[in-house]
Order: C-alpha cells, then sequence, then structure tokens
C-alpha cells in the first residue's frame, strides 16, 4: 500500500469516526453575517437528527444512484432538520440531507443552496475536525465541523463568489 492510499484509508476512518460521533440530537445556534451589504446578522435556530449510516445502508444506494457512480461509500449520514429565522417572517424550514463518505469526497443529495445532488473535497486535519469544499452554481463554500468534546460541535461555512466572500455563517451546536 502507498503512503497516499494509507493517508485516504486513514482519513476516510477518521471521517466516518466523525459521523459516529456526531450521531445524536443536536440543538444549532447560527448567526450569518453578509459581508456584501451592512445588514443585522441573521439568526437562526435549528433541531437537528443525525442518524449514522452503515455502508449498505439503502439511503447510500439511493445517494451513489442520485450521483450516478457505483455505492461504494464507506458510510455516511442522514440529518433531519428543522430551522426557525429569529425576529424574521420568514416560515419555518425543515428537510432531510444524506451524506456519504467515499475515498477524500463526501457526497450530497442536496446543498446549501441548492436541491441537486453536490459533492464536496472533505479533509480532516485531525480527528475532531473536518474541513469540507464545494463548489457549485458559481459559489465556493468552504466549511469546517468541529468536535468540542462530546456535547458540542461548532461550524463555520464561508461563501465566496467571484473570488470575493459573501457571507459566513457561526454556529454552536449542543447535544441534546
Amino acid at each position: 500500500m502507498t503512503l497516499l492510499s494509507q493517508i485516504q484509508v486513514s482519513t476516510v476512518a477518521q471521517a466516518i469516526e466523525f459521523f459516529r460521533s456526531s450521531q445524536g440530537d443536536w440543538k444549532s445556534q447560527r448567526r450569518y453575517y453578509t459581508l456584501t451589504s451592512p445588514v443585522d446578522p441573521q439568526e437562526v435556530i435549528s433541531y437537528l437528527q443525525i442518524r449514522f449510516l452503515e455502508s449498505d445502508a439503502p439511503e447510500l444506494t439511493e445517494l451513489a444512484q442520485l450521483h450516478q457512480i457505483s455505492n461504494e461509500f464507506a458510510g455516511g449520514s442522514e440529518v433531519k432538520w428543522e430551522s426557525n429565522y429569529v425576529n424574521q417572517v420568514r416560515k419555518l424550514s425543515q428537510g432531510l440531507t444524506i451524506f456519504g463518505i467515499k475515498d477524500n469526497f463526501l457526497y450530497r443529495d442536496r446543498g446549501f443552496a441548492t436541491s441537486k445532488p453536490v459533492k464536496a473535497i472533505y479533509t480532516m486535519p485531525n480527528s475532531d475536525t473536518l474541513c469540507l469544499r464545494t463548489e457549485y452554481n458559481k459559489s465556493v463554500f468552504e466549511e469546517e465541523l468541529k468536535l468540542v468534546g462530546n456535547n458540542y460541535r461548532t461550524r463555520q461555512t464561508i461563501i465566496s463568489q467571484a473570488g470575493e466572500e459573501q457571507m459566513i455563517g457561526q454556529y454552536l451546536e449542543t447535544r441534546l
């Protein structure tokens, strides 16, 4: 086994363990900062139900079909979410997203700003931190998720277009 393939196997194993450790119910407190106009931050409270998916889960077979690839996922997650916008007249938002890990890619059945399937490159600088880079619709989404002990996660998302940062999302997630 080459050094590169050893690193990939290690990273996949780390990503799967990250997904397993994230399983459970979470409350996510989010703030979105728009950098291109002087508006107050948008605050959102979301409730997440994260379920780990084994490699043979039917949800991952469906995800592979969406991406038109063979189902060789090492594992994944199903995330159900319900979001409430604080001090806004926006409706309740809810949904479900499927994630799958294959090699050094994270596949999703939908993106943050699209209902179409997307693929991200991921890295893990350590076993508690998952970094993602996703590109679609002329936008780049860079995200870092960090497990802080057993009961907290932090997340940060930076959204850019044409090389200019448009929005930053910061999240504190607490296990319920």
